[in-house]
């Protein structure tokens, strides 16, 4: 009988142990922080991969997604491999805080790269901001996306107040352009933030905006606008829209007989501006984050891995892409963990060479660097000149 009794109060202790032992390592790979469990450490991504720039979001995949490849291949992060989760935001606003709501909740990613649109990253640095997970866009340019999107959310990208007064002295200076046409999308935070900054900074110098009017997404006849424009006889017609629209808008232009210079955007910077525009867009110019056909031996060999690994051009979004995969994992690297907070205090704190760029940050975690302007020669888009950001 003691026998009995003392082999059930055994079994029982050691049933106790056990389960206790399996509660413990059942907290600890369900921890937030946790770098122990698996053999992966998952990151998201939020491409615009349908809607009306699905060429923006495949550039985008594809950089991320060599970045990916090339950081595995190098052996990883702290010992693990890299893992990318994509989900597509069909460049809509109402679609893409369900894209990174997902990746965070569900898929239990670490940080999230994303998204192309200002309209799009906006909404989604709200969750980034509520879930405390890092957030880092490769091409949202609105001020409004770290400003307000708090402590967590970075950019791979220059902001539209730089990129606008970028544009605007390079009209002025370069172009030697007095009287300015300005046509925009009054629904995309993107169009109208860089316009107003565009407008203020190109008549401080006693330029004249002679021309201001929007339309709205989806619109695909211009002609009513640009004929009233040809009347005015204006030096430079600013179009800081997406490629697809561009394009219609400088075929439609050249139809009514607009001889202007065309300046644009960073929105320009994928090789659908060409395919869209065609010849009406030779000639034309536009702010961007790095030329493709820069000497530099980084960007040369960027490039033709691109080339080799998906048979196509890369564009600006494809370096930003692939840079803010690199600032992540650098930045997870210098935490020696996965934990959110610590790859976020390690992202403020960086001042490392991240893909094909130095990357350090201001106060409002944007990055430090300057604006390129390229230039449509033969449909392809050729360093014109390199401003620094003052």
């Amino acid at each position: 009988m003691i026998r009995k009794t003392f082999l059930k109060k055994a079994v029982g202790i050691i049933t106790t142990m056990v389960l206790t032992m399996s509660m413990i390592a059942g907290c600890s790979e369900t921890s937030k922080g946790d770098t122990a469990s698996g053999d992966t450490i998952k990151l998201g991504g939020v491409f615009p991969l349908t809607g009306d720039v699905p060429a923006l979001g495949a550039a985008m995949d594809n950089g991320a997604k060599l970045a990916i490849k090339e950081i595995n291949d190098a052996g990883g992060v702290l010992g693990k491999k890299l893992e990318l989760t994509v989900e597509d935001d069909q460049n809509q606003a109402s679609t893409a805080p369900n894209a990174i709501t997902k990746l965070i909740d569900q898929d239990k990613v670490k940080a999230v790269i994303g998204t192309y649109a200002s309209k799009c990253s906006i909404p989604m640095a709200a969750v980034a901001k509520e879930s405390k997970v890092v957030m880092i866009t490769p091409g949202s340019t609105n001020e409004k996306v770290t400003t307000e999107g708090g402590e967590y959310v970075f950019r791979a990208c220059f902001i539209d107040p730089l990129q606008g007064k970028i544009g605007a002295k390079f009209a002025t200076e370069n172009l030697k352009a007095k009287k300015v046409a300005m046509l925009y999308d009054v629904g995309n935070d993107y169009c109208v933030g860089i316009s107003k900054e565009f407008k203020s900074n190109f008549e401080s110098t006693g330029g004249t905006i002679a021309y201001e009017k929007t339309y709205n997404a989806g619109e695909s006849d211009f002609k009513a606008f640009l004929t009233e424009i040809k009347q005015l006889n204006v030096d430079v017609l600013y179009l800081p829209d997406n490629y697809s629209t561009v394009g219609l808008i400088a075929k439609q232009a050249r139809e009514v007989g607009i001889t202007a210079a065309l300046l644009g955007s960073d929105s320009w910077s994928d090789p659908g501006l060409v395919q869209v525009g065609g010849d009406a867009i030779e000639g034309a110019y536009f702010t961007d984050h790095v030329s493709l056909k820069s000497d530099n031996e980084v960007i040369k060999k960027f490039v033709s891995s691109y080339k080799a690994e998906y048979k196509a051009d890369p564009s600006a979004f494809s370096v930003l892409s692939y840079d803010s995969v690199y600032i992540v994992a650098e930045a997870i690297k210098a935490a020696g963990s996965t934990d959110e907070a610590a790859i976020k205090d390690a992202m403020t704190k960086l001042n490392a060479d991240c893909g094909t760029n130095h990357y350090t940050f201001d106060a409002n975690r944007n990055p430090i660097k300057s604006v390129v302007i390229n230039k449509v020669v033969k449909g392809e888009f050729n360093f014109e000149t390199e401003i620094a950001a003052k």
